[in-house]
């Protein structure tokens, strides 16, 4: 198309559309033009905006790679100067302080970038979840999300689980960052749970200052944030033993105590208790934002 007019060859092939498969698909087609065009659009003035106010002397490439948005435009077109491995790197740096309270560490096993689905991501978890259903899920998703943000050309993760050690080899868990429409529904007994829903915390919101609490509400939704030094931990305002909230539950170190059935559990190592866990949620820490995933189960027996 060198020297071609690409509005007029977008308005010749829109019009062919037209006439081929009728009008309902050419006003479908002219939506998809739109947005892309709206997509392009906002790029585009997200990169005159930031170099505009960039430093003086700053790097205008790592100016731009640190927008989302204009990140993935230079993904898109091969180029960002970060190579998947090393957005995949930084990706998991953001998340292993929180893993480490529900799996230990996580490493790149492979990246695959001739899998016919797209580039396949293997990781490999290193240490426990306690045999907590929702801390394992919780991991799945806090993985996934990050690795989303940074690496979107990412189309599958697998991660090997490496819990506590059992005579039978452990099965992978299965991640798509960006799961198709189409995918096939699983297998029963056990359904996949929906994808988890993902919030912007604002300061207001979170605990000021170490070994404090405080209850956030999301659609609905009540939360309990702790924070301890180093991290801030995400749960479900709920304790598992008796249904009492939490937000009254004195904090003892990295202890929280339910005021009202005296239930203990460890905070930093994924609400552990003697008898049953806290429902961790999966947290982001980044970039002086606060992100928190709202998983569909959160409503479930309210």
């Amino acid at each position: 198309m060198a020297g071609a007019d690409p509005g007029a060859r977008i308005g010749e092939l829109l019009d062919r559309l037209g006439r081929e498969a009728g009008p309902r698909a050419r006003e479908t087609a002219d939506e998809l033009v739109r947005s892309v065009v709206e997509f392009y659009g906002e790029g585009l003035a997200r990169t005159v905006r930031l170099l505009g106010s960039a430093p003086a002397g700053s790097d205008p490439l790592s100016v731009l790679t640190a927008d989302e948005l204009v990140g993935d435009l230079l993904i898109l077109h091969d180029l960002h100067p970060e190579d998947t491995m090393t957005r995949v790197g930084r990706a998991l740096d953001k998340v292993r302080p929180y893993l480490g309270s529900h799996a230990g560490d996580v490493e790149v096993a492979g990246l695959d970038k001739e899998a016919a689905e797209g580039p396949v991501l293997r990781l490999r978890l290193r240490g426990s979840c306690d045999g907590c259903p929702s801390s394992t899920q919780t991991v799945r998703w806090t993985i996934e999300e990050a690795v989303a943000r940074l690496a979107p050309e990412i189309a599958h993760i697998e991660v090997e689980g490496v819990a506590e050690p059992a005579p039978a080899e452990q099965p992978l868990l299965q991640i798509q960052p960006r799961p198709p429409d189409a995918a096939p529904a699983p297998s029963p007994p056990s359904a996949a749970p929906e994808p988890p829903h993902w919030h912007t915390l604002s300061a207001p919101a979170l605990p000021a200052h170490d070994r404090t609490t405080r209850v956030a509400d999301i659609d609905g939704n009540a939360l309990l944030l702790v924070r301890l030094p180093g991290n801030l931990y995400a749960y479900r305002d709920r304790c598992p033993g008796c249904g009492a909230d939490l937000r009254t539950a004195p904090l003892d170190g990295e202890f929280l105590s339910c005021a009202a059935c005296a239930a203990r559990f460890d905070v930093r190592h994924a609400g552990r208790g003697e008898h049953a866990h806290l429902e961790p949620l999966p947290l982001l820490e980044e970039d002086g934002a606060v992100r928190v995933a709202l998983p569909e189960l959160l409503g479930a027996g309210s």
